[in-house]
């Protein structure tokens, strides 16, 4: 729909999401996140969404 990260990417469904209390804090956890071999952002979604389900719907 909007030329963006998710458009350029082919992205189609949510599979991880943290709630943070500010902008800043979540700001810093994506930068750190970013940075992680992708081994540890498979454990990470495995640890709280195993089946990979589609999380957008309890997200909005």
């Amino acid at each position: 729909m909007a030329d963006g990260f998710t458009k350029r990417h082919g992205l189609k469904c949510l599979v991880y999401a943290e709630h943070h209390d500010t902008i800043q804090t979540a700001i810093q956890r994506e930068k750190n996140i970013k940075h992680w071999p992708r081994a540890w952002k498979v454990r990470l979604i495995l640890d709280s969404n195993p089946d990979w389900n589609d999380l957008y719907d309890q997200w909005t």
